[in-house]
Parts: C-alpha cells; structure tokens; sequence
C-alpha cells in the first residue's frame, strides 16, 4: 500500500491531470530560482573562476541523487517520495523526520522567495508596500494551487519556460560576447579565465566556500518525484522527467557560470550584486537590467508557486499515513489536498506579516534558518536507496537503474559527507550545520511522541 491507497476527503485520490512536460518544467522552475539568478555571484566571488570545479562537483552529486530518487520514484511513484522511501527503507522514524524536515524547509523557502520578489516589485512601485505586495502575491497563488492539479501544472510549465527561455538566450548572448561577435565588442577568450590571480585565486579553500553555495542553489529537484503520483502514468513519467531535468539543470547552471566567468573578471563587484545583467551590460543591451529584474520576480514567483505545491503534497502524504494532522488528508472533489494547501498558504501570510514587521531583515533570516536541511535530505535519499535497491530489484519494478551500484551511490555519500565536514570549518555554515542538527534532533523526538501515541491509541 502506498501513501496516496485511501482517503478521508470527498475523492479517494490525488488528481492525475499532470503530463510529462509539466514534471519536467516543476523541476527546471524549482530549481532555477534565487540560486541561479542571485546567487552565483556570491560562488563566483568565495572560488573565482574556480567556481566551476564548485558546480561541477555539486552537479554530479545532485545528478547522482536524483538517479537514485528516480529510481524508486518511477518504481513506487508517492506523494510522500523520500519521506514515503525513508520509512520504507530505513523505519517509520526516518520518514516522519524527512517529510517534516523539508516541510519546514520550503516553507522557509517560501518566506524568502515571496520576500525577495515583493522587494522588487516595491522598489518599483515604491507607493504601495512591501507586505502589501506579498500579499497580493499569497492570495494569487492560493487560488493557482486550489485549482485542479492539471490547470497548477499548465500555469507552472509556462512561468518556468519564461525562465528557461532567458535562460538559453543569455547563453547565446554569453557565446556572442566570448568571440567578440556582437557590435562593438572584443573577443574575450579565456582572459579572465586565468588572469587576476589565476584559475584558482584563493586556492582549495575557495572551491570548498563555492561547493557550499552551489550546493544549496540545486534545491527544489525533486519535487518532480512528489509531482509523479499525480501524473497521468507514474512509472513512465518520471522516468522521462527525471532524466531531463538532471541534464538541463546541469547545462544551464554549468553553461550560465561559464559565460560569467568567462566575460567578466571574476572579481568585478557587479557580479556579486547581479552576475546575468553583469554581462548582459557588456553586450550594450538597452533596458537590460530592468528586463533581468522582471525575469528575477518570475523565477521567484515561479519558485513559490512549485513550492506551496510540495508543501501542501508532503503535508498531505505525512497526514495520510498517521504522521500529521487527519485533516490535512482530505481531498476536494478534483483531488487537490485543500486544507494542505490553505497550511502553507497560512504560512505564506505569516511571511507577509514577517515583510511588514521586519521587511530589511527577513531574507537573511530566513535563508539561515534553512540550514543545511537539503544535505540531511539527499543522504537518506542515499541512505534509503542502498536499503531498499535489492527489494526493488527482486519484485521487477526498475524502470530507472542508478549507474555503477553500490560503488557510485557510496561514492555520493562519501561526498555528501566531505559537504558536511567542509561545514564545520566554515564559521557560517557551521552554525547552520547547529542549527539543522537541532531541528532534526527536535522533529525526531517529536516523531517518536507520535508513534508512541498512534500505539497508544490504535484500535485493538
């Protein structure tokens, strides 16, 4: 029995109106968020050019996990995914604490995205306020998400092609100004490649302080293996998606950090402030940065819309199966776990009243609070496939087969482990290295009260 088999609501399961291009486009829109669009920079300045050893690293871990997730998504698609996979493999516990653990993440996430995007869209408009915005915002996006799950998925493929698209033409652009191609431009080469302290001017310890940047900028993947259990055929579709998105993620990401470093010098304070309309500029582009701006809010509003979708699923798998509130578990006549979502919608308010109370601090405060939870999350994604692979393989469900196992799933969470302890000699990842292990601490105690009471009062 999977975690999507019963229902208290008004329909007995989640919708199934979302098709491949939707899976694929939820993980590219996911994924390519702040992390991309504002946060290379920050990678580019801690590595230098060296930043792409950082992305390629990170990327092969990223496209490694995924494999895995993909396998056992494609052969028990859930809702629950890794949590549904971690109480599967590991035990009961494991799959509380993930569920809840990346529950509270992307709602974290969502206070920074909606946050990030209402500045913006206030520095325009300077006459309405910020939580005015973010309010807007919220309510639109309430009513996206309670809609049936195939209108969700239309709107999502749409806002995240808008991304893909600027995506592929700053490339091209990228390419162009490399050779020197555009009007009024000097071919660059591999200039800024090697020059202002060479390839690697702060040496190892800089690809180290860019491996943890990049990493975190990865997040939001895999929500297509939650989106599966409410795709048209599971199995096949998030074989299909899963093997695009890990490949475009990795160009885009590994293509837009080339151009960068490549045009520019790795050092040029605009980078680190906005590396796409950086080097965009190069190209005399007229109204370029306000054109980047606009993309930004897309990629952000993008982002929170995917987001509010994988709050709401993992509440709703976590509640189906005695892990969470039973009202959390209902479904609206189109299959839509309506009180799942007005949860994270009600967290999307709490981030407005965060904007009005506390509008220049919150970003930070609350991209802290994250911590290192996605690393937590992608080594028992790790750990739950090396448990479960000999199951899957012996009742003939692999579809989607993780390359070289054991020997390169070991090899993931021996990296996944030199992430961690590159965390402890960083004095602000440490602190959020802290601050995760308390949250994990906390949620698992929390977990073992639950399974402790669902004992206590199960029917004899």
């Amino acid at each position: 029995m999977t975690d999507t088999d019963v229902s208290d609501g008004t329909t007995t399961a989640l919708g199934h109106g979302l098709k491949v291009r939707h899976l694929t486009m939820m993980g590219l829109g996911s994924a390519i968020g702040a992390g991309l669009f504002l946060g290379t920079g920050v990678g580019i300045a801690k590595a230098g050019p060296a930043v792409l050893i950082s992305y390629i690293l990170a990327g092969a871990v990223v496209v490694f996990v995924m494999r895995m997730l993909g396998e056992m998504g494609a052969a028990i698609p859930a809702s629950g995914s890794f949590s549904h996979y971690a109480r599967l493999g590991i035990g009961e516990w494991a799959g509380f604490v993930m569920g809840w653990l990346y529950w509270f993440m992307l709602i974290m996430v969502l206070g920074a995205e909606i946050t990030g995007a209402s500045a913006i869209v206030n520095d325009w408009v300077p006459s309405i306020p910020q939580w005015v915005v973010a309010l807007v915002f919220v309510v639109f996006f309430a009513v996206v998400n309670l809609a049936k799950v195939s209108n969700f998925g239309e709107f999502e493929f749409w806002f995240a092609a808008i991304k893909v698209t600027v995506i592929i033409a700053f490339l091209v652009i990228g390419v162009l100004l490399v050779f020197g191609i555009l009007p009024d431009t000097d071919p660059v080469g591999t200039s800024n490649l090697f020059g202002q302290g060479g390839f690697m001017p702060n040496g190892l310890s800089g690809i180290a302080a860019g491996l943890l940047v990049v990493a975190f900028a990865f997040g939001g993947i895999e929500i297509v293996t939650i989106a599966a259990a409410e795709s048209e055929n599971p199995e096949r579709s998030i074989a299909v998606a899963v093997r695009s998105v890990v490949w475009r993620i990795s160009v885009f990401y590994i293509g837009a950090i080339s151009i960068m470093v490549l045009v520019l010098p790795w050092n040029d304070p605009e980078l680190e402030s906005g590396p796409f309309v950086a080097v965009l500029n190069k190209a005399n582009i007229p109204g370029v940065a306000g054109f980047m701006e606009l993309v930004v809010v897309v990629a952000l509003l993008s982002a929170f819309n995917a987001n509010i979708y994988g709050t709401s699923r993992m509440a709703f798998s976590l509640s189906r199966r005695g892990d969470g509130p039973a009202f959390m578990a209902k479904l609206s006549s189109t299959g839509v776990p309506t009180n799942a979502v007005l949860l994270s919608v009600f967290f999307g308010f709490v981030s407005v009243l965060l904007n009005w109370l506390l509008p220049d601090d919150l970003l930070g405060i609350l991209l802290n609070a994250v911590g290192a939870a996605l690393l937590v999350i992608w080594i028992f994604i790790v750990v739950s496939h090396l448990r479960l692979r000999k199951q899957l393989e012996a009742s003939g469900k692999l579809t989607v087969r993780m390359w070289l196992f054991p020997y390169l799933s070991y090899a993931t969470l021996a990296m996944l482990g030199v992430f961690v302890v590159l965390m402890l000699f960083d004095a602000d990842a440490r602190a959020q290295l802290i601050s995760t292990t308390v949250l994990f601490l906390v949620i698992a105690a929390l977990g073992f009260l639950n399974a402790r009471w669902r004992k206590q009062n199960q029917p004899a």
